[in-house]
């Protein structure tokens, strides 16, 4: 197991050692991304804005502007709803190359409570034009995805969460943004994922195997664009449970539904988390209570496949 925000850091640090247009730009978070080494190595390269994430959008706009590569990274609870105008407004309707890197997304702040929960921040950025919207699942998918923002034109949020998680895909796995990854294949039920759910769907599907049933995985890492072709496809099982770690209204079971909805033959059924006051407590608890876990949605897959 490995954290995701450590990919961010070391892949930024990396690279930026050697291309003096990438920036790096905190708003008073530059421990919670672990950008300490960047900080103290390449200076000239990192901005630090205090809490003003409004600014850090900002200032990323008149860097992109300038033709450098700047990384915006902070907390995604606040850049999706407190930088929101930004994003939108100097960002995306500019065309601004910025990426907003999100981290301790969905619930993954646990008790500190919904002021500090990202649960809506793919619905907000999805209806945004130009908007690209990632959420990686393991660290070595984390540290791609960085690779190719690097060379990758314009707008993009990308969120990850905040502990470790499980190694799904190997160092220096290739990977394209827009393009989702079959993990499993099965022809009983689809169950589609993102980001910290994507381990959870494929524990997920060895429950359904030892019960019988076959299970499709997908990691739609990609949620804005999507890869409506995968989904059709996954729909081809009759059956496609959607999870992700998000309200369950405009996120990617709203992605998903919004594909599939003139196929009635195919029975979905979205994971999520419900649009109220949520739960309080440590992340696993929270996910636990909503039934975002293996058991869960080995749950759900075998309610919908009845």
């Amino acid at each position: 197991m490995r954290n995701a925000r450590n990919a961010i850091a070391n892949t930024l640090l990396e690279l930026a050692r050697q291309d003096i247009s990438i920036f790096a730009i905190c708003a008073d978070s530059r421990d919670l991304v672990t950008l300490n080494q960047f900080a103290d190595e390449l200076s000239n390269q990192f901005v630090e804005c205090g809490v003003a994430e409004q600014n850090a959008v900002g200032i990323g706009a008149g860097l992109a502007n300038a033709g450098l590569k700047p990384f915006v990274c902070g907390p995604a609870s606040f850049f999706s709803i407190r930088a929101a105008e930004q994003i939108k407004v100097d960002m995306a309707y500019s065309h601004m190359n910025v990426k907003v890197i999100g981290v301790s997304g969905g619930v993954s702040s646990g008790a500190l409570g919904f002021t500090h929960h990202a649960t809506h921040d793919v619905a907000f950025l999805r209806s945004i034009q130009n908007m690209t919207v990632i959420l990686p699942a393991d660290y070595a998918q984390t540290a791609a995805i960085i690779k190719l923002l690097v060379e990758h034109n314009g707008p993009v949020y990308v969120r990850v969460g905040h502990s470790d998680v499980v190694d799904i895909y190997k160092d220096g796995t290739a990977f394209e943004i827009g393009k989702a990854v079959w993990l499993k294949h099965g022809d009983d039920v689809s169950v589609i994922a993102c980001g910290d759910m994507v381990a959870r769907a494929i524990e997920a599907a060895e429950l359904l195997e030892a019960d019988g049933i076959k299970a499709s995985v997908l990691d739609m890492h990609t949620l804005k664009p999507i890869d409506e072709a995968a989904v059709l496809k996954a729909a081809s099982a009759g059956a496609v449970v959607t999870v992700e770690e998000h309200v369950v209204s405009g996120g990617l079971g709203s992605a998903a539904a919004e594909i599939l909805c003139g196929n009635n033959s195919v029975k979905l059924r979205i994971l999520g988390l419900p649009v109220e006051p949520l739960y309080n407590g440590e992340a696993a608890d929270i996910l636990s209570h909503y039934g975002l876990t293996a058991e869960g949605i080995a749950n759900a897959a075998k309610e919908i496949i009845i």
